[in-house]
């Protein structure tokens, strides 16, 4: 006879979970797995709000499954480790990102870029091997095969650090992967907020250009003063835009709402690259023209694999990038949720969980 979800989940464990698409969040009571020889467990100290945690909870893109525990920034210290891990001990700082699990026998799964796995499965609002649901990181404890534990390096602070587990790791890949960190070149960052103002972070690490692209003039001092970045770009401001016309070689594309493509296009040079990585609700139009006379790359990518999310994390320790955070009790994740959806945040908010999930 097969175990009940509850003999296979018996630890019990509390959170905060969405019950339907209202997306408000409220104490919840669930379990996770024990500690199997392959699984590191470990306390949750906090846990980044990605934009992506808010889509979901409203169900936007049409596959949330509820009670949904979302949060995919997750970093804590583990307590226990399985008999057959080797490359965490109890006391060690880790971190678990946006998946938990994949086929391990795919092409993709092969060159370590599980991410791209066609039955990869995420940290929360996924069904994990067994059958169950995956829980996020708006709880007080995670457990997590070895293969999907990031370490944190000692310097780097847990909780401007949980961020990058996300939004860190979706601009760092698609810098390296397209070429668009070397030294010389000149890229764009179309939108200052989580994704973006760490984009500029990692971008000047690299030694490269970085110009700011931004709706909102307000946020030039912000983008150069404190961000280091460049050069700043008002999008609406057709005098500028045409004076930067064909000087970039890549742009990362950070913005989640509804947006037109074809003014970004003009900005790159011939072989440039633009690369979505925001996520936007509605299909975006483009016309292939302004590709074609150019040569030039519409793109998109997705965070990174377990190699290059350890890679980024310990890049992000050797340079002190970390996220600009605002840290919130857990009981203010709803407001939290609605000033994100206005863009009321520099840049990350990150939910304290150990000092305030104290029961649900």
């Amino acid at each position: 006879m097969s175990k009940s979800p509850e003999q296979e989940h018996p630890r019990k464990a509390i959170g905060w979970a969405a019950r339907d698409s209202s997306g408000v969040l409220s104490p919840f009571k669930f379990s996770r797995r024990e500690t199997g020889d392959e699984d590191v467990a470990f306390k949750v100290l906090y846990c980044g709000i990605c934009h992506s945690d808010l889509h979901s909870v409203k169900n936007d893109w049409g596959n949330a499954i509820y009670p949904m525990v979302p949060g995919h920034e997750i970093v804590g210290v583990v307590t226990e480790v399985g008999r057959n891990v080797d490359k965490f001990k109890v006391g060690d700082k880790v971190g678990v990102g946006c998946m938990v699990g994949a086929c391990h026998s795919c092409d993709s799964c092969k060159n370590d870029l599980e991410n791209y796995c066609p039955k990869m499965i995420l940290t929360y609002n996924s069904i994990y091997y067994d059958g169950t649901m995956t829980y996020g990181g708006y709880s007080d404890m995670m457990v997590a095969n070895q293969r999907y534990v990031i370490r944190f390096p000692d310097n780097l602070p847990l909780d401007a650090g949980a961020p990058l587990l996300c939004a860190g790791i979706t601009v760092y890949s698609p810098m390296k992967y397209f070429g668009l960190c070397e030294p010389g070149m000149h890229l764009g960052v179309l939108g200052l907020g989580g994704l973006g103002h760490v984009a500029v972070k990692f971008a000047k690490a690299f030694g490269i250009k970085v110009t700011v692209i931004s709706s909102s003039p307000n946020k030039e001092k912000e983008a150069i003063e404190r961000l280091g970045a460049d050069a700043f770009l008002v999008s609406r401001n057709q005098e500028q835009m045409q004076a930067a016309a064909g000087t970039m070689d890549g742009i990362i594309d950070t913005v989640s709402a509804v947006h037109s493509l074809m003014p970004y296009l003009s900005l790159l040079k011939s072989h440039g690259k633009l690369v979505m990585v925001g996520l936007p609700e509605k299909p975006v139009e483009i016309a292939v023209f302004p590709l074609v006379m150019g040569r030039k790359i519409l793109a998109g990518s997705c965070i990174g694999g377990m190699k290059e999310t350890q890679e980024m994390i310990d890049f992000a320790g050797k340079h002190n990038i970390t996220a600009d955070i605002e840290v919130i009790p857990i009981d203010y994740v709803n407001t939290a949720m609605e000033r994100l959806a206005k863009a009321d945040v520099k840049y990350r908010f990150v939910i304290d969980v150990a000092k305030s999930l104290t029961s649900a």
